[in-house]
C-alpha cells in the first residue's frame, strides 16, 4: 500500500507532472489568474458537454419507471395478468435483482472500455429492450423484458457516477449531481405528460395505450444511444480523444485540476488485488447502507405514485399520470438549492440531515393529513426531498474517498444497495392498504431517522480524522494532504 501526496506526479507520461503548475510555489499572480480563467473555460465546456448527456442517460432508469408507473394504471396490469398477486411487484423487483448483480463488473467496464464505448452500447440495448416490451403478451414475457432491462441499465448510475467525480474537484460535486439530477428529473416529468397523450393513442395502430408507452420511449432511447457515442466525453486524462471536445493541452490542464484537488486521475494497474481490498473500508458499508435507505422512499414514490393517487386520493387514470408529473418538475428547485448550498460552504452532511427532516414532514402530511390537497403537498415535499438528497449523498461519498478503482467499487457498491432499496421498496406500497399505505409511511419515516443516524456518526469520525490529520499524526485515504469533507 502506497501513500499519495496531492499534487504529487503519478503518471508516467507526465499527466500531473510539476510543470503543470501543480506543486510550483513560484508562480506569479498573473500565470496564477491565467490558470484559473483557463479551468473555469474548460470547467464550463464540461458542464455544458457532460451535464447535460449525463442528466439524459441518467433519466433513462427512472424514464422506465415512468413507464410502468403510468401504465400500471392502464390496462396493461390486466392485459398481461400482472394483476393476480404480487406479479406487478415482482416484475419490479426482477429489474433490481438484475441490475444489482451485474452493477460492479459493469461500472469495472466503464473504466476498461472507456465510456465512448460503455454508455452508447447500453443505452441503446435499453431502448431497444423496451421498445420490445411493446409487443409482449403475458407476464412471463414482460419478467423476462425485465430481466434483460436491468442487465443492461446496471451501469448506469453507478458509471455516471465514477465519470462526474473524476472530472470535478470536491467542492464542485454536489452542483453537478444536482444538474444530473435535475436533467432527469425534467425527462421523468415530461416523460408522465408524454404517457398521458400516448395513452389516449389507444386503439390506433391496433396497439394499446400503454404499447404506445413503451414503443415511442423505446425508440426516442434508441435514438438517444446513437448519439451518445459522439456527446459522450472520455475521462479527464483522456478526454482530448473525445469527439470535437478539448485539445490536449486543455486536457492537460482539466488533469491536472483534479490532481491538485486529490492526487487521483490515472488509476492504478487494475488487479482483483487492488479492487476488492477497498471492500475492507466500513466508509464503503455505511454510504451503501445510506442509499439503501433512501430508495426505500424512492421507489415508493416513483414506481406507486399515480397508484396512490389513484386508489388513494381517488384521481381518475389519466388525472393520475398527469398529477404525477408536477412533483418532479417542482423537485428541481431544491435539488439545486441544497446543491448550491453544499458546495459554497462544503457541507454535506447538514444538507443530508435538513433534507431528510423535509422527507419526514412530507411523508407526515401524506399518511396523517385529512385533505387530500395537504395529502397532494406532502408528494411534493417528500420527492423533492429525496431527489436533494441523492445529489447530497453521491457528493458526501465522493468527497471522502480517492483512488480510481475504489470509486469504481463505491459507486457499483451503493448502487448495488440502492438497488436494493429498490427491491424493499416495491413491496412496501401495499394496495390493500388504501387510502393510507401505512407500511411504506412508516417505513419511509424510519429510514430517513437512520440516515441521519448515519451522517451524525461519520460526521464525528470525519471531524477526529482531519484533526489527527492536523497534528500530523493521520494520513487520510493513503493521500498525504487530504481531509475530509463533512
Amino acid at each position: 500500500m502506497s501513500v499519495k501526496s496531492i499534487g504529487s506526479n503519478h503518471a508516467s507520461d507526465g499527466t500531473a507532472s510539476p510543470s503543470t503548475g501543480l506543486t510550483s510555489n513560484s508562480q506569479s499572480s498573473e500565470q496564477v489568474d491565467l490558470r484559473l480563467r483557463e479551468e473555469k473555460r474548460i470547467r464550463l465546456k464540461v458542464d455544458l458537454r457532460l451535464c447535460t448527456i449525463a442528466g439524459l442517460l441518467c433519466s433513462l432508469n427512472l424514464l422506465d419507471s415512468g413507464i410502468i408507473s403510468s401504465a400500471s394504471v392502464t390496462s396493461m396490469l390486466h392485459d398481461l395478468g400482472l394483476d393476480q398477486g404480487n406479479r406487478y411487484s415482482v416484475s419490479i423487483l426482477i429489474f433490481t435483482v438484475a441490475s444489482v448483480c451485474f452493477q460492479l463488473p459493469a461500472t469495472l467496464a466503464v473504466r476498461i472500455l472507456g465510456p465512448r464505448i460503455f454508455f452508447p452500447l447500453i443505452t441503446f440495448s435499453f431502448g431497444l429492450i423496451t421498445l420490445c416490451t411493446a409487443f409482449i403478451h403475458t407476464w412471463k414475457e414482460m419478467i423476462l423484458m425485465r430481466v434483460l432491462l436491468g442487465i443492461a441499465m446496471s451501469g448506469i448510475y453507478p458509471g455516471l457516477a465514477l465519470l462526474i467525480s473524476s472530472w470535478y474537484r470536491r467542492e464542485e460535486l454536489q452542483l453537478r449531481f444536482a444538474f444530473l439530477q435535475s436533467g432527469q428529473l425534467i425527462v421523468l416529468a415530461t416523460g408522465g405528460i408524454v404517457n398521458y397523450g400516448l395513452n389516449h393513442l389507444h386503439g390506433n395502430g391496433e396497439l394499446k395505450g400503454w404499447q404506445w408507452m413503451f414503443l415511442v420511449q423505446g425508440l426516442i432511447a434508441c435514438v438517444i444511444g446513437i448519439a451518445t457515442y459522439w456527446w459522450i466525453v472520455d475521462f479527464p486524462e483522456h478526454s482530448n480523444k473525445s469527439f470535437r471536445f478539448l485539445t490536449k493541452e486543455d486536457a492537460h490542464i482539466a488533469a491536472s485540476r483534479i490532481q491538485r484537488d486529490r492526487g487521483d486521475v490515472v488509476p492504478a494497474p487494475f488487479t482483483w488485488k487492488e479492487v476488492l481490498r477497498h471492500f475492507l473500508d466500513p466508509k464503503l458499508y455505511g454510504f451503501a447502507a445510506s442509499f439503501f435507505l433512501l430508495n426505500l422512499v424512492t421507489t415508493a414514490l416513483s414506481y406507486f405514485l399515480p397508484i396512490i393517487l389513484q386508489s388513494g386520493m381517488g384521481f381518475s387514470t389519466n388525472k393520475s399520470i398527469l398529477l404525477s408529473a408536477p412533483p418532479y418538475y417542482y423537485a428541481v428547485i431544491p435539488v439545486v438549492l441544497s446543491s448550491f448550498v453544499g458546495d459554497k460552504y462544503r457541507l454535506r452532511g447538514p444538507v443530508i440531515v435538513f433534507n431528510s427532516l423535509c422527507l419526514i414532514a412530507g411523508f407526515v402530511m401524506l399518511g396523517f393529513a385529512g385533505q387530500v390537497t395537504v395529502r397532494y403537498v406532502g408528494t411534493y415535499l417528500a420527492t423533492g426531498a429525496y431527489v436533494s438528497n441523492w445529489a447530497a449523498l453521491n457528493s458526501y461519498q465522493a468527497s471522502n474517498i480517492t483512488g480510481q478503482w475504489k470509486r469504481a467499487v463505491t459507486a457499483a457498491a451503493i448502487t448495488a444497495c440502492n438497488g436494493l432499496g429498490g427491491v424493499a421498496g416495491s413491496f412496501i406500497v401495499r394496495q390493500e392498504e388504501a387510502p393510507r399505505y401505512v407500511t411504506a409511511i412508516w417505513v419511509s419515516i424510519s429510514s430517513h431517522i437512520f440516515i441521519i443516524c448515519i451522517v451524525a456518526a461519520f460526521s464525528m469520525f470525519f471531524y477526529i480524522a482531519n484533526a489527527k490529520q492536523t497534528r500530523g499524526r493521520k494520513i487520510i485515504e493513503e493521500t498525504e494532504g487530504f481531509r475530509y469533507t463533512y
